[in-house]
């Protein structure tokens, strides 16, 4: 396939397939965009809940962010690489999964979950613009940073890669300094070899919040990928975007935890003390960091929100206006929570987490079965976009019962501050929700999508050339 390289200065197009006349870029992008990403407050706040929240020690609380991010990272590369084979946002590629009107369960949770990812972010980067020293009051730098978001979701995907592109090396010195500066020249916080006390439900929590900090990133990571080359390969996606990911994740949140050991809950000012005199500059490149992300999570949350409308109005083919406006809307919604919900950020922030574990992991785990395990990225994109749903009808029964199942099943091995299931109670605590949601639902599903599949005399099996068909 003939790869043109000609990257918009103004996307034009939202959750239209891309054609192969605009396929560009390469697999090390998908390194940059989620490494660059990565490193941010939001990271590291995320690494400290081990031990300024759970009250683990350091080491374990390394352990627990490893086995997290690692694992969970294997998902969201598994999605990301199917960008580049079917050239559409991930929530219209669930239609495959769910149906046109059953993918809209999923959509709809994902648009909120967005717009909350969204205003947590807001929260922290106004507090990190006052702590970088910067004349602003946090409600104040809430605004500038949203504002900053929206304008990149107005321009789109290209100036969204490069925006992260040239954050993997900005971001990436900065945390190279913050580590030095720490434990060189600070050096570590008074009791760090003897803080915390080891905890299975608190090491459970940590790997939880770590592998959920991958797991989010499903539901649009191919959206980050749906430009380029379909014959980019599935390997190189996979590696490149798990690579970027987990990496781009581990280290800001070893940061978090050393942090949590110094000063617990209010990791933002702790991360200006321990990093003395270069701290703002390092929280005000964090903070780009912010920024660069929540461009991406508003970005989605548009491409989510056009997906739910052109469900019922399948000619509509939305553009760059359309785009612009949605993303304006979705703003003013997260700038709302973002200013009403500034108290109490890290409690809530862990209860956000949570939540979303018991909701996406069904999704997560009917996605790649179908895909990997059922039809092998062989997918009629023409279909997508039809009011009957095409080959995949509007409603796939075994896909939208397993979610079903999959939210329900989690709830008794539930643990937050908000509800604890019987499970998880009787287990002192311990959250096993998404490991019991994955080992589940995934055979579960197998096997009833596979007998409904033989039962279906209707099933046609899609061209590879109908992965190129346009919207009609």
């Amino acid at each position: 396939m003939t790869q043109v390289e000609v990257p918009q200065r103004l996307e034009d197009k939202t959750i239209q397939p891309i054609p192969p006349s605009e396929r560009h870029g390469s697999a090390r992008d998908l390194f940059t965009i989620w490494f660059g990403s990565n490193i941010m407050v939001l990271t590291v706040v995320t690494g400290a809940l081990g031990t300024a929240v759970f009250q683990l020690p350091f080491w374990l609380t390394v352990v627990a962010i490893l086995v997290g991010n690692l694992l969970g990272a294997v998902l969201m590369a598994l999605h990301s690489a199917q960008g580049p084979q079917l050239g559409v946002p991930q929530m219209v590629q669930s239609r495959g999964q769910f149906g046109s009107y059953g993918a809209l369960l999923v959509t709809v949770l994902v648009v909120l979950m967005y717009i909350g990812f969204f205003a947590s972010n807001l929260v922290l980067a106004g507090q990190s613009l006052v702590a970088a020293g910067l004349p602003v009051g946090t409600s104040t730098g809430i605004v500038v940073v949203g504002v900053v978001a929206v304008i990149a979701v107005i321009f789109g995907y290209d100036l969204i890669h490069t925006y992260t592109r040239i954050l993997t090396y900005l971001s990436g010195a900065a945390l190279l300094l913050a580590f030095v500066w720490i434990i060189g020249v600070h050096g570590l916080p008074e009791g760090f070899a003897s803080h915390g006390s080891v905890c299975i439900a608190g090491f459970m929590g940590t790997v939880t919040a770590s592998a959920l900090w991958q797991v989010a990133y499903a539901p649009y990571v191919s959206d980050y990928s749906r430009y380029m080359p379909a014959d980019t390969g599935a390997r190189p996606a996979f590696w490149s975007s798990y690579a970027g990911c987990s990496l781009g994740s581990i280290f800001p949140m070893i940061l978090g935890a050393i942090v949590g050991v110094a000063v617990g809950e209010d990791v933002v000012a702790g991360l200006d003390q321990l990093t003395g005199p270069v701290g703002p500059a390092i929280i005000l490149i964090f903070s780009l960091g912010i920024a660069a992300t929540n461009s991406m999570n508003l970005y989605c949350g548009v491409l989510s929100t056009l997906t739910v409308g052109q469900t019922f109005a399948p000619a509509w083919s939305p553009g760059r206006v359309v785009r612009a406006v949605t993303a304006v809307a979705l703003f003013l919604l997260a700038l709302i929570a973002a200013l009403a919900g500034q108290n109490n950020f890290m409690a809530n922030w862990l209860n956000f987490i949570t939540l979303l574990m018991t909701v996406l992991v069904p999704w997560t785990a009917i996605n790649l079965v179908d895909y990997y395990l059922l039809r092998h990225g062989d997918y009629d994109v023409e279909s997508f976009f039809r009011a009957d749903g095409g080959i995949y009808g509007r409603v796939n029964v075994p896909a939208v019962c397993c979610y079903l199942i999959g939210a329900v099943i989690q709830l008794p091995f539930v643990s937050t501050t908000m509800y604890t299931g019987p499970a998880a109670t009787a287990m002192g605590g311990v959250d096993l929700s998404w490991i019991v949601g994955l080992a589940v639902i995934s055979p579960l599903y197998y096997f009833w999508a596979k007998a409904a599949l033989r039962r279906s005399a209707s099933v046609v099996v899609p061209s590879p050339e109908s992965t190129d068909a346009a919207l009609i």
